[in-house]
């Protein structure tokens, strides 16, 4: 018999903005830095800073699921999760589930410092980064250098994500379909989950206006510069 299956309201449009902005940022940044094209890679970096300036906010004021309280937990609660799905299979989450949340919080920690050594790099030609001259040679040096070698540990994590959507896609869990439509498909006898602890969903105008203060703060002091000579 086949098991009827019901769509829950998981992702807000803003969360799911984020999602695939980053993934198209990150395109973006890698084919810039490849290409020798640095002032597009810094506007594209100054674009992600905004980015990722909005889900740390979003992450404490914003909708449930984006909410780090959420969906981090205590290391007892990822293993117990862990060791259910290894005997029973995956289980329904209404967002990311206790592993998910760990990697979230690595990405944008990694991504987070990949963005904060880029304001001290230098490639000794053209291009410096807007806190260079605050520090000393050697500093920016070391900086430049953890710059490059931190988008291995990016691309590390990108691969591993993927892979973990791939699995979940073959046990029937398909997290890209819902992070495109912000619905998620889950069968009609754990409807009582949803039920249980209603989401609750903040006004995307908020998300808006968050997003509108901290462009206009990164583009009155960071790109403003680099436009200009575009």
């Amino acid at each position: 018999m086949e098991t009827e299956h019901i769509k829950v309201r998981v992702w807000d449009l803003s969360t799911r903005f984020f999602h695939w902005a980053m993934v198209a940022l990150m395109a973006l940044l890698w084919w810039s830095a490849d290409a020798g094209e640095m002032q597009w890679h810094q506007i594209f970096a100054y674009s992600l800073l905004i980015l990722i300036g909005f889900r740390l906010l979003w992450g404490l004021f914003g909708s449930d699921t984006a909410k780090f309280s959420h969906f981090v937990h205590h290391p007892k609660v990822v293993l117990a999760y862990l060791k259910d799905v290894r005997s029973k299979g995956l289980s329904v989450v209404l967002g990311h589930n206790p592993m998910g949340g760990y990697m979230v919080i690595a990405l944008i920690t990694i991504i987070s410092l990949q963005l904060v050594t880029g304001l001290f790099v230098t490639d000794d030609v053209f291009t410096e980064g807007p806190l260079y001259s605050y520090v000393s040679s050697d500093t920016s040096t070391f900086l430049t250098w953890l710059h490059k070698m931190n988008f291995n540990v990016i691309l590390l994590l990108i691969v591993v994500h993927v892979l973990a959507v791939v699995v979940h896609a073959v046990k029937g869990d398909k997290l890209v379909g819902a992070m495109l439509s912000g619905y998620k498909r889950i069968p009609q006898r754990e409807n009582a989950i949803a039920a249980k602890s209603p989401l609750v969903f903040k006004s995307q105008w908020l998300a808006l206006i968050i997003v509108l203060m901290l462009a206009g703060l990164v583009f009155a002091n960071l790109m403003w510069p680099i436009v200009q000579v575009l």
